[in-house]
């Protein structure tokens, strides 16, 4: 199938496998919600009763005190006691198998042709750093949440995107699905879409 490109004459073949899959929600939401879990740092943490320092000596004698029995200053009762059921550094990770990975990327690829937002520029070019040139760049595509995509990292254009919001600059290597389903539209290169019509072949 061909991809025209925009504000330009002419187009980019790319496969149907890759931009004409039928959309499937349960596998993009797996895969999205196990790449989103991958993140989480885990490391909540509370102290139970072992972990408590103290505690060692039964606070006062068994019988006679007219007070319920105690073994521990340290029980989950007392202040400054453990917690019950204490919360401890947990991996939340998800296996998820490249095939399964690789087709959910090739589902949300097809969904941004057939949804019109996906926009393929033939470059994206900075001459100078310039956040003021950036915008009116994005004026011209009538863009204002994107996503853009290059081949490889252009230093102009992410220096001139990182302060502009509702914008994100990614090379092929580091798209992932979570980045391209938060942004109304991606903005990808003719030579970064011929890139990733080979990644995911």
């Amino acid at each position: 199938m061909n991809l025209n490109l925009t504000g330009a004459n002419g187009s980019v073949e790319v496969s149907e496998l890759i931009f004409g899959k039928e959309f499937n929600e349960s596998l993009v939401h797996q895969v999205v919600t196990a790449y989103v879990n991958g993140g989480r740092q885990g490391s909540k943490a509370q102290k139970n009763r072992s972990a408590v320092s103290g505690g060692g000596a039964k606070p006062f004698r068994q019988k006679g005190t007219g007070r319920a029995r105690a073994g521990t200053s340290r029980s989950p009762l007392w202040r400054s006691g453990g917690v019950t059921f204490a919360a401890s550094p947990r991996d939340y990770s998800q296996k998820v198998n490249k095939k399964m990975y690789r087709a959910a990327m090739r589902c949300i690829f097809s969904e941004l042709v057939r949804q019109d937002r996906l926009v393929i520029v033939d470059s994206l070019q900075m001459e100078t750093p310039k956040t003021k040139q950036f915008i009116g760049k994005m004026k011209e595509l009538d863009l204002t949440s994107a996503l853009l995509i290059t081949e490889d990292v252009e230093a102009n254009l992410y220096l001139a995107a990182r302060n502009v919001p509702h914008v994100d600059v990614r090379d092929v290597a580091a798209i992932d699905p979570v980045s391209l389903i938060g942004f109304d539209k991606v903005v990808v290169t003719a030579s970064a879409l011929s890139k990733i019509n080979e990644v995911l072949a």
